[in-house]
């Protein structure tokens, strides 16, 4: 095997965040979903960008957030996503390559548009995401790379993209060309209506051996395995991955791993102002220190310090010292 290029190259929605503050009752007059990810439209992302009040546009998308965490932490990564020929695909390829991230999937001309998400963040921190995905769903298979995916020691996979034809079919193409070059695929399921609409193709990558880091909360270990019990989902999944990920909010996190269990509880914060990538960026910091053979219990809390940082500002990249921060809480 050839040494790896990368430390993660992941395979995302290439989406620009759209966020603004707002109060409950707004949420209630749009009917929104609130916590949650609700998919629209073109015509629903410009209605619902007319109701909210001052905005900050920050590049965002899972995977991408994920890598962005990464970089930070002093890791080579790279991304594939899809942009359209416009501003906002400027400022998403501009915004990923200023933190160090490769970047080369082609812009695509015409329309629709890139992808954006529209997220209103309520006094309680809680984040309602509206994506349009716009270009994002359209990455073609044959404008993927497979050797820079052979030559990452983990390829990552966003669960949002799965939904898409031609970007699913992408991704089952890098899964073939991460385990033809003996990588390691890690995969986060992302939300529950994703496992709504696609858990019968996730169960049949777990069957078939093809997933060797999954990244879960317990809603979605839930969703996927059919237990609501969370032990009980916990058994039914473990067995099935060489390393399991699953958070749980403010109850912190678990991971298993060939027998193995540890666990890690959540960072003490003084304020959560905004819960946007919480997710995205536990699983930079487990990544970081799984790419570095650190034990399971200091991964879960690389993710767990990350975590926190994130949800200590506004938007779902770092804004502090990542490493600077990993230093003060690790020693």
């Amino acid at each position: 095997m050839t040494e790896p290029r990368y430390d993660v190259i992941a395979i995302g929605n290439a989406i620009v965040d759209v966020m603004s503050p707002c109060e409950d009752e707004l949420i209630d007059e749009l009917a929104l979903n609130k916590g949650g990810m609700t998919l629209v439209d073109e015509d629903g992302a410009k209605r619902l960008y007319q109701a909210m009040g001052p905005a900050r546009e920050i590049s965002g998308g899972s995977a991408a957030n994920t890598l962005a965490g990464l970089s930070a932490l002093g890791a080579q990564c790279a991304f594939i996503g899809q942009v359209a020929d416009d501003q906002l695909g400027e400022v998403f390829a501009h915004d990923i390559r200023a933190v160090g991230i490769d970047f080369d999937t082609p812009v695509r001309p015409g329309p629709p548009a890139t992808a954006r998400c529209l997220i209103f963040v309520t006094p309680d921190a809680q984040r309602t995401m509206n994506t349009f995905l716009g270009a994002s769903q359209f990455l073609p298979p044959e404008t993927l790379d497979a050797e820079a995916v052979a030559a990452a020691k983990i390829l990552y996979l966003e669960g949002y993209l799965w939904d898409p034809e031609e970007p699913r079919a992408a991704m089952r193409r890098a899964i073939e060309a991460a385990r033809a070059a003996g990588r390691k695929v890690a995969f986060t399921l992302s939300e529950v209506f994703v496992i709504d609409r696609h858990g019968d193709d996730f169960r049949a990558l777990i069957e078939d051996s093809l997933i060797d880091i999954l990244f879960a909360n317990h809603t979605e270990l839930a969703a996927l395995t059919g237990e609501e019990d969370f032990e009980a989902g916990l058994a039914a999944l473990a067995p099935k991955v060489p390393t399991l990920v699953v958070t749980r909010s403010e109850q912190g996190a678990v991971a298993m791993q060939s027998g193995e269990r540890a666990e890690v509880g959540a960072e003490p914060i003084d304020e959560v102002v905004d819960t946007t990538g919480a997710g995205d960026l536990f699983a930079s910091g487990f990544l970081y220190g799984h790419v570095r053979d650190e034990p399971l219990a200091t991964c879960l809390r690389r993710g767990a310090i990350a975590a926190c940082e994130i949800i200590s500002h506004y938007g779902a990249r770092p804004e502090a010292d990542l490493q600077a921060l990993m230093a003060e809480k690790l020693g």
